[in-house]
């Protein structure tokens, strides 16, 4: 069965050496240089039709580095690595050596076929072959190729340096090792790999082209820069303004052409985009007045072709649900997913959109199965089965994993449904990819709960019911650390029976540095667990010190490390067994603490904290120590999160935090 953690799969080849890229234009480079910042020791071969394109392209990658070292997002001995060993070329000859060829050639059938058939006379019968279309089914393609197996499209999209999304479709020639390495290669690289299906446009373009076809399509009724302001509560940037940034007017019509012929005239592209080159329209965070008649039948016609899409993408099984909506969020820009959407507006807002649409818009998929259907699915964890142990994957990466009310619901919700069963060993949590395990608790509703103590003490509690089920729990559970383990996601790694991590991981308590405490269990836990690493976890809470995971394993914090992701895995359920039956429980009464030295009031970085805030921790690890059960500790730990919600480094550290600055603690003690 193939995983739903893409790290999970075995690969049978090994990491390319040698990639070539056709095309030259902006995205053919950009996809070069996401490869060369992941895997700085390949070769990277840029192909182009003639030798000035390629002095245009050539230097891009050393651009993009350059910039990359400015921002201190690099390293520059990482940075010499990625700009080295890479090349161009007019003659594909050169690509004999290859174990990947992708093409990044204009969307043309005829042009994409000829160019594979040229590649496959040169490479070997086991190079890997893709293609960068955004809507020429694979089938169409590769249909000239001898060795199909090895090819498919991957959908990249813009920029795709940085946007993490790619489709990898998974058509009826392609061998179903070659989807799952792809999967495994791009989660390992920093992408997110999505699988569709081998349908016209896939999945995401479907959503994307035909939300702006409709935006066209709605200029009788409005201005682009009216559409834009309304589209705005559902997307981080309108369809004209996105538009205007892709020049994307002749890909709509393309795509759109090619739907219309595929499945049906109703998917015409508008007309106007043949005679508009650039839309007069608003930035994202400068709407216009939008007349509420206006309002309302552009937002209806927005959401309703969102929703019939969407419901068309699962009935057909383009796509899965949890993918779609992720896919919507990191590539195409939208606040929520779609699905989510729906959830929200409910089975009779919903159905009321899609019934407008069906009246305006005849022909457009309608929903073939009952509204709850299309919201049975996990949205945030994958769930594995691995040698009688759960394997829980945190899935949100787009926040690094950080945890929120319904993905924390979400891990419990697994964990009840199999605790009780038999064959279930255990069970195993780790994050999705390779940089975060968890990087934290998303800010979410605690803002408005600063100055009022009540409030955020039962926050605290309430954010507390899956680590205080884990803390019950007689069937062992093992936090696997892939990456970082921050704040919140620290937390809940503690309160795991095990941790196993990656020799380059590492965990901090962040929180100080933001005026307020961790409530939910660092300041009680760890001294309860890991006695003799008390020295450590003082300097963690009240410096926020980093501690890497050897370390971390010379001290007992991690019981085994791992050098690869399927390794971790393996050393986490090996842990799971071991624990079976015999998992021991956080100390109960009151333990012995190590004395806390005077400190100098500032953060491991340098940087002043709040007097305040650091004498409320250290009171609270004092009291949560002496206190005789862990229920009591616990809840000191809760009040002592109320406490430092009151405070004035509260309001001004988490102020920063949402505004991207450094906070000052002078003024507010």
């Amino acid at each position: 069965m193939t995983p739903q953690n893409p790290l999970l799969h075995t690969p049978t080849r090994p990491l390319p050496n040698h990639v070539a890229i056709i095309g030259a234009g902006t995205i053919g480079p950009d996809i070069g240089y996401y490869l060369k910042s992941a895997l700085p020791q390949i070769r990277l071969t840029l192909v182009a039709v003639n030798q000035a394109a390629l002095d245009t392209a050539l230097p891009r990658c050393s651009d993009y580095a350059r910039k990359a070292v400015a921002r201190g997002k690099m390293s520059e001995q990482h940075a010499a690595a990625v700009v080295d060993n890479i090349d161009g070329t007019t003659d594909y000859a050169r690509l004999a050596g290859c174990d990947w060829v992708i093409e990044a050639a204009t969307e043309n059938l005829p042009l994409k076929r000829r160019i594979f058939a040229e590649v496959e006379a040169i490479v070997r019968p086991d190079a890997l072959i893709t293609s960068n279309t955004s809507s020429l089914p694979a089938e169409r393609i590769f249909s000239g190729l001898k060795h199909k197996g090895r090819a498919t499209v991957t959908h990249f999209f813009a920029p795709a340096w940085r946007n993490p999304a790619v489709e990898v479709i998974d058509w009826k020639n392609c061998h179903p090792d070659t989807v799952s390495y792809l999967r495994w290669l791009f989660c390992l690289t920093g992408k997110v790999p999505l699988v569709t299906a081998d349908a016209v446009c896939f999945m995401l373009d479907r959503i994307f082209d035909n939300w702006c076809n409709e935006a066209a399509l709605l200029l009788e009724r409005a201005t682009a820069a009216e559409i834009d302001s309304v589209a705005a509560e559902f997307v981080h940037a309108g369809p004209f303004f996105v538009l205007n940034l892709a020049r994307g007017n002749p890909i709509i019509t393309e795509t759109n052409t090619l739907q219309a012929e595929e499945e049906g005239a109703h998917y015409a592209p508008a007309p106007i985009f043949r005679s508009v080159d650039n839309w007069l329209t608003v930035a994202p965070g400068k709407p216009v007045e939008v007349a509420p008649q206006a309002r309302q039948a552009v937002r209806d016609r927005l959401l309703g072709i969102l929703f019939s899409q969407s419901v068309d993408i699962l009935d057909r099984a383009i796509g899965e649900p949890a993918d779609l909506d992720l896919g919507c969020r990191v590539a195409l820009g939208f606040r929520q997913g779609p699905l989510e959407l729906m959830r929200g507006l409910g089975e009779k807002k919903a159905g009321r959109i899609l019934q407008r649409l069906a009246a305006e818009r005849p022909g457009m998929p309608w929903p073939r199965r009952p509204f709850a259907a299309y919201q049975d699915f996990w949205r945030h964890v994958l769930v594995d089965d691995l040698d009688e142990v759960k394997v829980i994957t945190l899935r949100r990466p787009e926040a690094m994993n950080a945890l929120h009310d319904e993905l924390t619901d979400e891990v419990l919700a697994v964990i009840r449904k199999f605790e009780n069963d038999a064959r279930v060993k255990g069970f195993v949590i780790t994050g999705y990819g390779t940089r975060a395990f968890c990087a934290g608790a998303d800010i979410g509703r605690f803002p408005a709960m600063l100055g009022d103590e009540a409030a955020a003490t039962r926050y605290a509690r309430d954010c507390s019911r899956l680590l205080v089920h884990l803390d019950a729990m007689k069937k062992p559970v093992v936090a696997a650390l892939n990456g970082m383990a921050l704040g919140g996601g620290l937390e809940l790694a503690i309160r795991c029976h095990g941790i196993v991590a990656m020799k380059d991981a590492w965990m901090q308590l962040p929180e100080i540095t933001l005026g307020i405490v961790p409530g939910i269990g660092a300041m009680v836990v760890p001294y309860r667990r890991w006695p003799r690493a008390a020295a450590t976890f003082h300097g963690m809470l009240r410096r926020a010190e980093r501690l890497g995971a050897r370390q971390a394993r010379e001290l007992g914090v991690v019981d085994a490390l791992a050098d690869d992701p399927r390794g971790l895995i393996g050393a986490a359920v090996a842990r799971v067994k071991t624990l079976a039956g015999r998992a021991s429980p956080i100390a109960r009464g009151a333990v012995e603490l190590a004395p806390m030295e005077a400190g100098d009031g500032l953060a491991a970085g340098g940087q002043p904290l709040s007097r305040e805030v650091l004498g409320i921790l250290e009171q609270a690890v004092r009291e949560a120590a002496q206190a005789n059960t862990l229920d009591a500790a616990l809840e000191i730990g809760y009040r002592a999160f109320g406490a430092s919600a009151l405070t004035a480094a509260a309001r001004e550290g988490i102020g920063a935090f949402q505004e991207g600055r450094k906070p000052d603690f002078a003024k507010s003690g």
